[in-house]
């Protein structure tokens, strides 16, 4: 036998000998692998107990805004800012004190003191014992025993429990769970007529109600009966700024846009006029000389106008009465009254005219002077042409 066949023969041996330790050492079971939240379930952090809820026969819904129930109602408080607004903390707390239930969890966010010198609990911070000379690496524990106080069961196994900190109150405690060697990890204590539970952990959100007697501790955490209603608050997952914009501000924007659309139609295009085109009128050439003598007589410019129209009856005279010009007053009057019909005093007086130019008088004055220019061309024109009548 060649040594090339001894390597292969080897080789070959280590590999059946590989494959049955793998064979030998290994074996097929079933594992259930959770599937990714689709839906509402992927956004709404309560959405489990809410429906666990309304199969107890609440009525639950998850309020992105303050919107707390009767004083007969729970609230379930998760992920908050307790003392970011002073106006809803005050509203929470008149609410409490009126008799609600308020049950909140590890994660509320306090900048201040202001939760734990209203409700009586805070937080401490748990110290662990460790070996001189070692470190302590093993993780907290998933699930804890508790045992009850003030409740129906003994103990509960509770998964999403913070060991590192613990719960402490000085007030009565209506109802606790503790573990001897964390101290307490639930608690109420009353608040007026009402009364608040704090969970120091987070069983409650997104699939935690699975985790062994967490659905047990919920209910006696929230005391939850059929007809409850019972809201949740998070500020963990917030609305889009558009989403937020038209909850809080709709009727502007439908302002606005009411507006906005009125606004095009009115400047876009038409396919007639705005109005039926009115009819144009001319003013007659009297008229409008009417109109310029009456605007004269009104801003006082009335001495021009009596001597336009004493030069007017003077020029028109002296064209169709012989001789006109060179007459004298008593004598020029004379001719005027025969050329015209009207008496002599009468048109001596409108041309000699020296009375108030705002009067009737200097009215009646220019009428005549006008009047008689015209007789002159009408009998004239008459005996000219021959008359019509």
């Amino acid at each position: 036998m060649t040594r090339e066949r001894i390597g292969w023969l080897v080789v070959l041996a280590l590999a059946i000998a590989l494959f049955t330790w793998i064979a030998r050492h290994t074996y097929w079971a079933d594992a259930k692998i959770p599937m990714p939240l689709k839906g509402e379930a992927a956004t709404n952090p309560f959405y489990v107990v809410e429906r666990f809820s309304r199969a107890l026969g609440a009525r639950a819904q998850w309020n992105r805004g303050l919107a707390l129930p009767s004083t007969h109602g729970v609230v379930f408080i998760s992920a908050w800012h307790w003392d970011l607004s002073e106006d809803r903390q005050r509203r929470i707390e008149n609410w409490v004190e009126s008799g609600g239930r308020l049950v909140v969890d590890w994660s509320l966010i306090s900048g201040t003191d202001a939760f734990e010198r209203w409700s009586g609990i805070k937080r401490q911070v748990r110290e662990r014992p460790k070996r001189r000379g070692t470190l302590d690496l093993n993780p907290p524990e998933l699930c804890y025993t508790l045992d009850e106080e003030g409740g129906p069961r003994n103990s509960y196994s509770i998964c999403g429990m913070d060991s590192s900190t613990s719960l402490n109150t000085g007030r009565k405690i209506d109802w606790a769970l503790r573990r001897p060697d964390s101290g307490m990890l639930a608690v109420r204590v009353r608040v007026g007529r009402g009364s608040v539970t704090m969970i120091n952990g987070s069983p409650f959100t997104e699939r935690g109600l699975f985790g062994a007697d967490n659905a047990l501790l919920f209910v006696a955490a929230t005391q939850i009966r059929r007809g409850d209603e019972i809201h949740f608050f998070s500020e963990s997952h917030h609305a889009s700024l558009l989403e937020l914009a038209w909850q809080l501000g709709w009727p502007v924007f439908g302002l606005v846009g009411t507006v906005l659309a009125l606004t095009l139609w009115r400047s876009g295009a038409r396919f007639g006029p705005l109005a039926a085109p009115t009819e144009t009128a001319r003013r007659s050439l009297a008229e409008q000389i009417r109109g310029t003598g009456q605007f004269a007589l009104r801003i006082g410019s009335a001495d021009a106008l009596h001597a336009a129209a004493a030069r007017a009856l003077n020029e028109t005279a002296a064209l169709h009465i012989r001789a006109y010009e060179h007459l004298k007053g008593t004598e020029r009057m004379s001719a005027l009254a025969n050329a015209t019909g009207y008496e002599a005093d009468s048109l001596a007086a409108a041309l000699n005219y020296s009375g108030s130019r705002r009067s009737e008088h200097l009215r009646s004055s220019i009428e005549l002077l006008e009047a008689a220019r015209r007789r002159i061309l009408i009998q004239n024109t008459r005996s000219r042409h021959g008359n019509r009548s």
